[in-house]
């Protein structure tokens, strides 16, 4: 277990500021606000992980080098307290391990429920399992045609053309989020790197049974593959909410409901940022932590609230990486896909941007 503490002089003249969660949003609001109050970090691993950068390195280990990296790393004038929070109390956050963190401004950044690694070491022996998984298959079936199925396919098609793979999709077209045009378009990518795609078709993930090879589809297929990779959505990082002071605060889906401030609404000093919320995160957490930065320094220094930033959902460029060279990019006049979106996005995968933006070296691997 981590557990950094800052100078002794901090005890008792800063603001105490506690972000639980330290997935993209939460580690650079946490990085942000370092110098400006008394902040703790909760999350359960000792790492962040740079998330879209999570797929290259199932094909490839060692990109999760520069891509998974220790929060002491960039939180350098923080507290790290490596447990889960699970609930809140009279201004403290409860921690599984016993602890009660007292906060003056609490910020909620728990994103999706993953099940992962607590440490950085596991979490890279992890992919270079993964990995030994995909070399060692013949065919290889992925459940769900939202980006990370895509991105998923054509890492491995681009990477081991001599696999045979199946993804298989409930909807009607892949992903969703995005234009009609730009969905056709990734289809017909994929169909030239020969994945096979079913759409408007399931299979039953509750009861896959370890060491089958055959699946059967919803539209009554028959599958045979070696491995098996879902890729369907996650549920919002909220179950530990439901017993919380915050428990009126959470809609139907299980997200934190917040105003144009990114404060939980009915909240006076409880911000939330991410997938979290109900307002669309996914590409924007970090958007939204530099709102939330910004907020809270006004607070610290005294600032009225009638000051603080409101965040404003614009239309945004997407862009779904298709392997090593190619993407299929969304703007909002027009779509393009190959290699100029490509090489925006999916030479580096933005990692060294990101790391860049947490004040780490863009081309280091940490140790």
């Amino acid at each position: 277990m981590e557990d950094t503490k800052p100078p002794e002089y901090w005890q008792g003249v800063w603001k105490r500021v506690v972000v639980v969660g330290g997935g993209v949003a939460g580690s650079l609001l946490a990085k942000s606000l370092q110098f400006h109050a008394d902040v703790t970090l909760i999350d359960p691993k000792d790492y962040f992980e740079i998330p879209w950068a999570s797929l290259r390195s199932m094909v490839e280990p060692s990109f999760a080098e520069r891509s998974v990296i220790y929060h002491r790393d960039y939180l350098t004038n923080g507290r790290i307290i490596v447990s889960k929070a699970v609930d809140i109390v009279n201004s403290q956050v409860l921690t599984a391990d016993g602890r009660l963190i007292a906060y003056d401004y609490l910020v909620i950044a728990t994103g999706h429920d993953d099940c992962l690694p607590q440490t950085r070491s596991e979490r890279l022996k992890e992919y270079k399992s993964e990995n030994e998984d995909i070399k060692a298959s013949d065919s290889i079936l992925i459940v769900g045609g939202g980006p990370t199925g895509v991105e998923l396919a054509a890492e491995i098609a681009v990477d081991f053309p001599e696999k045979r793979v199946t993804l298989v999709h409930d909807g009607s077209r892949l992903l969703e989020f995005i234009g009609l045009k730009a969905a056709n378009k990734t289809l017909e990518w994929l169909k030239s790197k020969k994945v096979e795609v079913k759409l408007q078709q399931s299979i039953d993930v509750d009861n896959i049974s370890t060491g089958s090879k055959t699946y059967k589809t919803s539209g009554g297929e028959t599958i045979k593959a070696d491995c098996v990779l879902l890729c369907t959505g996650k549920q919002p990082g909220s179950a530990w909410l439901s017993e919380t002071m915050l428990k009126g605060s959470i809609d139907g889906l299980g997200r934190l409901k917040v105003d144009e401030n990114l404060r939980v609404k009915g909240c006076k000093n409880i911000f939330a940022i991410g997938d979290i919320t109900d307002i669309k995160a996914s590409y924007l957490g970090q958007k939204h932590a530099l709102v939330v930065a910004k907020n809270v320094k006004l607070l610290l220094g005294g600032g009225k609230e009638s000051k603080m930033s409101a965040y404003k959902p614009k239309s945004f460029q997407v862009i779904v990486s298709l392997g090593r060279n190619d993407a299929v990019a969304q703007h909002p006049l027009t779509t393009i896909i190959g290699l100029v979106p490509g090489l925006i996005k999916s030479r580096d995968l933005y990692v060294g941007k990101t790391r860049k933006q947490l004040g780490l070296d863009p081309r280091q691997v940490d140790s």
